[in-house]
């Protein structure tokens, strides 16, 4: 037999790609909720279909350098692009070293207002060094700059501490360096810089996809109006609330405002300027729009300042969300959605609430709406409002309930689906409920293999990045898991640099599918073009390339 590198285009139907969002391999069992749980539907599919291992961070995905974790928003941007763009940390790092931001209309226009109204400069933002939403470095760039150069008198910097993306209780880790970060620069440039409020990231202000405004309602109230329990002190707050809160982690701190005798330090006010400090745009979304929008209805704005205000990139190119931002993002065009469409296939991308946006928004390249109004359909399963522990299954079986029926209709050419439960189940940090987030995915999964194999169509199972494969903080040293004083494990809420799994499971009948060994080190961008190749088209040449080889 030949083998050939493209299907006929009228050939097995549909196409179903499954993402497992958070779900990737290791060789190590060490914390690992993947392999320790049972999925024997995985395993059938890697013992008996064509697999390959891919890179998910890093370079591959667009990142300054391979010890940068993968996450959603990259995985989805490469996956749909086809190839490498430069992402959210190396564009704002390309800016900062140039000096581009600082010269930029947006930076000039909030120094200009803050010094024409006597204003307040405001930084708001993820607060750690894990590099996915945000960068510490920037922020400390940005106030050197603001200090030292522009000579702004006073500034506040409101922090979201992070436990998710960096070590779980790492919090104070960044918070006493930066006060006597703050402490030497003040005393050099003679300026008011200091922390005026804070909380955890999923307790205040970085919601995403409208899952819970309440959270940016709390973020408003506390950054903007300084309402809240008052503490004298940033690391004063945090060891209040682990003192009465046992066992919590950064991500879920209750918020807090910093005050003196005089009240709140930092309330933002009339003539003031605030820059939302996070590159990554799904959990800047709201927070931007609550401060941008003239008719916002999704909670009341007590207070409401005239402020200047600029995110440190555009979060949604088609909506213009936010007005003013300090960093061009990525433009990607010419995704593998928009070529689809150009050829008359029929597409649904379907998830919950809290990954909705990225088989959307981050997969066609950074845009909201659709291609094609009449080829494409969205489907959004709304998740559920309680802790991802406390329902570690989510909304998995209703999307494969859906999935299932599109399947048995033949509706669609191209199915495209995430499940959510190994990235945001493996965030919390609680293996039990990671063991169970994996084991969902794979009950799923057995059903839409079932599905995939009556209609003679083709499933492709992958990943945007790890996670629950990584549930333990890993000695370097020793390999083993770091643990407690008493004993316990510490638990890893971040990423992984682990490379996810691509496999090619053929409901056709006498079709062989094999890996092209002539690709050198594949990685997420290459599924572009390996979905063209399995729906019959030639993948554009500046796609990287497709993966597979196939017989009849």
């Amino acid at each position: 037999m030949k083998a050939t590198r493209l299907l006929p285009k009228n050939g097995p139907r549909p196409l179903v790609l499954v993402i497992m969002d958070g779900i990737a391999y290791s060789s190590s069992s060490v914390g690992n909720a993947v392999a320790d749980a049972c999925t024997p539907h995985l395993d059938w599919l890697l013992a008996h279909c064509a697999y390959t291992l891919l890179k998910a961070h890093g370079t591959a995905v667009g990142l300054p350098s391979d010890a940068d974790m993968g996450n959603s928003e990259v995985g989805h941007n490469a996956m749909g692009a086809g190839r490498v763009y430069a992402q959210g940390a190396r564009l704002v790092n390309e800016a900062l070293a140039t000096g581009r931001l600082f010269q930029g209309r947006t930076w000039r226009r909030l120094m200009e207002f803050c010094r024409e109204n006597g204003g307040t400069l405001h930084f708001i933002g993820l607060f750690s060094d894990g590099n996915v939403h945000s960068h510490l470095d920037h922020l400390k760039k940005m106030l050197d700059h603001a200090a030292l150069v522009e000579k702004m008198p006073r500034c506040r910097i409101h922090i979201l501490l992070d436990g998710r993306d960096v070590g779980e209780t790492s919090a104070l880790d960044y918070v006493i360096p930066f006060e006597a970060y703050l402490a030497a620069l003040n005393e050099q440039a003679g300026v008011d810089y200091r922390i005026a409020s804070g909380g955890g990231r999923m307790a205040i202000t970085m919601d995403r996809y409208e899952a819970n405004w309440d959270m940016v309602a709390l973020g408003w109230k506390t950054h903007v109006a300084g309402e809240g329990r008052f503490f004298a002190s940033a690391q004063e707050a945090i060891e209040t609330y682990r003192r009465e809160i046992p066992g919590v982690i950064d991500q879920d701190l209750p918020p807090f405002v910093i005050a003196d005798a005089d009240g709140p330090v930092g309330p933002i006010r009339d003539g003031d300027a605030v820059i939302f400090f996070n590159y990554r745009g799904d959990r800047a979304i709201e927070i931007s729009r609550a401060f941008e929008e003239e008719h916002f209805d999704k909670f009341e704005r007590k207070p409401h300042p005239k402020v200047a205000y600029a995110g440190m990139m555009e979060y949604d190119g088609d909506l213009h969300i936010p007005k003013s931002y300090l960093v061009e993002p990525p433009h990607i065009e010419k995704t593998v959605s928009e070529f689809l469409c150009a050829q008359g296939f029929r597409q649904l991308a379907i998830s919950e609430t809290q990954k909705f946006g990225h088989v959307t928004y981050f997969w066609n390249g950074n845009r909201s709406g659709k291609f094609n109004e009449t080829l494409e359909e969205y489907v959004e399963i709304p998740s559920d409002r309680v802790p991802f522990e406390q329902r570690p299954w989510m909304k998995a079986a209703e999307i494969t309930d859906r999935v299932l029926e599109e399947i048995a209709s033949r509706r669609f050419d191209f199915i495209r689906l995430n499940f959510a439960n190994g990235d945001m189940v493996g965030h919390t940090g609680i293996y039990q409920a990671a063991h169970i987030a994996v084991e969902t995915v794979d009950l799923c999964l057995g059903r839409i293999m079932k599905a995939v194999r009556e209609a003679g169509g083709i499933l492709v199972v992958t990943a945007d990045h790890g996670n629950a494969d990584e549930m333990y903080e890993i000695d370097k040293k020793t390999g083993g898991a770091k643990r407690h004083p008493n004993g316990e494990p510490k638990a890893k809420t971040a990423h992984t640099l682990n490379p996810v799994w691509f496999i090619v499971y053929s409901g056709a009948e006498g079709l062989k599918v094999t890996i092209d060994p002539g690709v050198a080190n594949p990685g997420l961008t290459n599924i572009a073009a390996t979905l063209m190749q399995l729906l019959g088209c030639e993948p554009p040449d500046f796609y990287d390339p497709p993966l597979l080889l196939f017989e009849s």
